[in-house]
């Protein structure tokens, strides 16, 4: 998957609300799929389904042991978000440190 393909996914992923939720649970350590959904009021499919967006968006790894299936967060993936943001950071913040220049330097203002 190339860098902006799994950025786009990771980002489609945390659009929503439950699987942000189920992201800050999952940092905290695994989790089997009942327990992530129990404080949520929607069927099981319907969780399932946003379990199966988290693990296409590569945020989470599921493994099944008998009838569990347990979560995993990958906090590796959630790099790439991170990346991205410090990039964007970098070029803003010389965005705002020019004008600054600009409105302070009385050379400017001539």
């Amino acid at each position: 998957m190339a860098k902006h393909e799994a950025l786009d996914a990771v980002f489609v992923a945390l659009a929503d609300p439950t699987r942000r939720a189920v992201i800050r649970r999952l940092g905290e350590g695994p989790a089997s799929v009942s327990e992530l959904a129990r404080p949520f009021a929607i069927a099981l499919p319907s969780f399932l389904k946003h379990v199966r967006m988290l693990e296409s968006s590569g945020l989470v790894r599921t493994a099944k042991s008998g009838r569990v299936r347990m979560c995993i967060l990958d906090r590796e993936r959630l790099a790439v978000v991170d990346g991205w943001l410090d990039e964007q950071r970098r070029v803003w913040e010389g965005r705002t440190d020019r004008l600054s220049a600009f409105v302070t330097d009385p050379q400017e203002q001539s």
